[in-house]
C-alpha cells in the first residue's frame, strides 16, 4: 500500500480596511512621505486606532516637512472609510500625534552602518506556487485582494472595507492537493442580508480567484459565520501597527523572528534583513538548489555583520545546507548598508508592501531572482 504523507495547513489574510492594516498603511504612508523628501530619513512610527480616534507616535529624524494629520485623514479616505455610521469618519475623527526624534543612543550605532536593533529574521521560499510562496497564504491574499477590488469597483456595492480571509489546504507528500476550507468574513451595509452577501462573495470573489481543480464537493465554504458584520474597522475593534506579522510574511508556514515591518525605515533590520533573506531564499529555490529553503540571521544593535547565518532546506537541497551558507556569504553583503544599497531601500516603495503580503509581488526588488 502506498505511503502518502497527508496534512492540513491554514493561513489567513486581511483586507486593507482591517483595523490593524489601516494602522500599518498609515505608518508606511508616513515613511514613504519622509523618504520622498529625504532619502536618509530615520522613521519608526506606530499607529493605534480605536473607535473614532487615531494616535500616531514614534520617532522621525528627517529634513522632510509633512502634515501627519492630513496623511492620516487621506489614508482613511482612500481605504474607503467615509463615516457611514458603521465605520470611522476621516473628516471628523480625532488625530493625536506624539512624534519625537530618534534616540542619540541608537543613532550612534546606526550612523556608522550598524544595525538599528538586535534581533532575528527569517526568509523563506518554496515551489508551491509560481511566485515561490506557500499555497495557503498566497490564496488567502488573492481572495482578500479580490474582496477589496469588488468593493471599490461597486461590483458588490454593499461591502465595507473591513474583511478577513482564511484558507485550509490539504497537502499530500508536501504538495498542495486540494482546498479543504475557505472562510471569508466581510463587512457589509445593514441593508444586505446574509444570503445576498454569501451568494455575491462566492460568485464574484471565490469562483473568480480559486482554481476549480483545487475545489471539490467536499470543500467547505463559510461566509460571515456569525451571520452579521456591519460595524467594522476601529469602531468594531482596535487596530495597531505590526500586529499582522504572520499575514505579512508566510502565513505561519515558515518561522518569524517577531519584528514587524510597517513604519520602519530600512536601517531597521527587522524589515530590511527579512526582505533580503526572502530574496536569497527565493533565488536558492529558483536556481534548483532546493525545493524549499528557510534562512535565519541574527544581528546586534550597532554592529554591521550578522552574528549568525542558518539555512534549512528540509532535506530537499541539491547541495548541503553548509555549502549553501558558504554561497550566501560569498555572494551577498548582509550588512545593513549593503542590504539597503543592494535592494535600493531608500526609495518610497513601502506603501506598495503594506497590504496582501510583503512577499510574492513581482514588482518589489527583493522578489527578483539572481543566478547562483
Amino acid at each position: 500500500m502506498e505511503n502518502i504523507d497527508k496534512y492540513y495547513f491554514t493561513s489567513e489574510s486581511v483586507t486593507e480596511g482591517h483595523p490593524d492594516k489601516l494602522c500599518d498603511t498609515i505608518s508606511d504612508k508616513i515613511l514613504d512621505e519622509c523618504l520622498k523628501k529625504d532619502k536618509n530619513s530615520r522613521v519608526a512610527i506606530e499607529t493605534f486606532a480605536s473607535n473614532n480616534t487615531i494616535t500616531v507616535a514614534g520617532q522621525i529624524t528627517s529634513t522632510a516637512e509633512l502634515s501627519v494629520e492630513k496623511l492620516v485623514r487621506d489614508t482613511i479616505k482612500d481605504i474607503g472609510y467615509l463615516g457611514k455610521e458603521i465605520d470611522i469618519d476621516y473628516k471628523t475623527c480625532n488625530v493625536h500625534i506624539d512624534i519625537t526624534k530618534q534616540s542619540p543612543d541608537i543613532a550612534m550605532g546606526v550612523d556608522i552602518g550598524g544595525a538599528g536593533d538586535q534581533g532575528i529574521m527569517f526568509g523563506y521560499a518554496c515551489k508551491d506556487t509560481e511566485n515561490y510562496m506557500p499555497y495557503a497564504i498566497d490564496m488567502a491574499h488573492k481572495l482578500a485582494k479580490k474582496l477589496t477590488e469588488v468593493r471599490k469597483t461597486d461590483e458588490i456595492p454593499f461591502l465595507g472595507p473591513d474583511g478577513k480571509t482564511q484558507v485550509t489546504v490539504k497537502y499530500e507528500n508536501n504538495k498542495p492537493k486540494r482546498i479543504e476550507t475557505i472562510l471569508i468574513s466581510t463587512q457589509h451595509l445593514k441593508t444586505a442580508t446574509l444570503k445576498e452577501v454569501r451568494e455575491a462573495v462566492i460568485e464574484k470573489v471565490i469562483n473568480k480567484v480559486v482554481p476549480q481543480n483545487m475545489m471539490d464537493s467536499k470543500t467547505k465554504i463559510y461566509v460571515n459565520p456569525t451571520g452579521r458584520f456591519v460595524i467594522g474597522g476601529p469602531l468594531g475593534d482596535t487596530g495597531l501597527t505590526g500586529r499582522k506579522i504572520i499575514v505579512d510574511t508566510y502565513g505561519g508556514y515558515s518561522r518569524h523572528g517577531g519584528g514587524a515591518f510597517s513604519g520602519k525605515d530600512a536601517t531597521k533590520v527587522d524589515r530590511s534583513a527579512a526582505y533580503m533573506l526572502r530574496h536569497i531564499a527565493k533565488s536558492i529555490v529558483a536556481n534548483n538548489l532546493a525545493e524549499k529553503c528557510e534562512i535565519q540571521v541574527s544581528y546586534a544593535i550597532g554592529m554591521e555583520k550578522p552574528l549568525s547565518v542558518y539555512v534549512n532546506t528540509f532535506g530537499t537541497g541539491t547541495k548541503s545546507d553548509q555549502e549553501i551558507i558558504k554561497i550566501i556569504k560569498d555572494k551577498f553583503d548582509l550588512t545593513p548598508k549593503g542590504i539597503i544599497e543592494y535592494l535600493k531601500l531608500q526609495k518610497p516603495i513601502f506603501s506598495n508592501t503594506t497590504n496582501y503580503g510583503h512577499f510574492g509581488k513581482p514588482e518589489l526588488p527583493w522578489e527578483k531572482v539572481v543566478k547562483l
